[in-house]
């Protein structure tokens, strides 16, 4: 059973919200630098909450200096989805639950950051999937008796490094609430890809299992090209 992926249309998404949200802040620094110093008795903690690709998170932040700042997070991201897809009903959970180590450089001593740092967790996205017509699989065609239901998962590296651009107002000017937005990526390598059948006339048979093993090998040369996952995220903090 062959699974399209959303990923191209993704990053192309991705890229023009980085591209014309994010970018010109960079043009922009320059002239913002004077307004934007930090003040000489800034307080240099800050929590925060965050919303975005990686679901809901909360943060602590250490202003090092003008121009570094400490970043701790944690993510977590809970989603199912449920459809039908090439005569299949299906339902994917997906639950990606991560704490972060992150340094913001400030070049210009103003909210524009250049951010990298680390998530480390192991996501869990599963599958279940049930057969209402014919399917193909590691290239041979079953009927839904046959197949009966299908298990999956997806596994995919629990370290991944990030990079990313960003705008946080939060030790830059002397107020105690700041606005924080950053658009990147995670690195997560390739992901590994297991399927299983049950309840099928066919589920125990050696050749059919031979065959779900080559449709596993072909899911994972399928998504090997979506190892970067986009991050953007916008949020809130209050220094104290």
């Amino acid at each position: 059973m062959a699974i399209s992926s959303p990923g191209p249309m993704m990053f192309r998404r991705f890229s023009h919200i980085l591209a014309t949200a994010v970018l010109p802040i960079a043009a922009a620094s320059g002239a913002l630098a004077q307004d934007d110093e930090v003040a000489p008795d800034a307080d240099r903690f800050a929590v925060g909450a965050v919303v975005g690709t990686r679901g809901l998170g909360i943060e602590v932040q250490y202003a090092w200096s003008d121009q570094i700042v400490l970043r701790g997070t944690v993510d977590s991201l809970v989603w199912q989805v449920d459809g039908n897809y090439r005569g299949s009903d299906y339902v994917v959970d997906i639950a990606a639950p991560a704490v972060g180590a992150f340094v913001d450089l400030h070049p210009f001593r103003n909210g524009f950051l250049v951010s990298g740092g680390v998530y480390l967790g192991e996501p869990e996205v599963d599958l279940r999937a049930i057969p209402r017509r014919a399917v193909r699989l590691g290239g041979t065609t079953f009927t839904p008796a046959q197949v009966g239901q299908l298990y999956g998962s997806v596994m995919v590296n629990g370290t991944a490094p990030f990079v990313g651009l960003g705008y946080d107002a939060t030790f830059s000017r002397n107020a105690r609430w700041g606005v924080r937005a950053v658009a990147g990526a995670t690195f997560t390598g390739t992901p590994r890809v297991r399927l299983t059948s049950r309840g099928g006339t066919l589920s125990s048979n050696r050749a059919f299992q031979v065959r779900l093993a080559r449709e596993v090998k072909d899911l994972e040369a399928e998504i090997s090209a979506y190892s970067v996952f986009p991050v953007a995220q916008i949020g809130l903090n209050y220094r104290f």
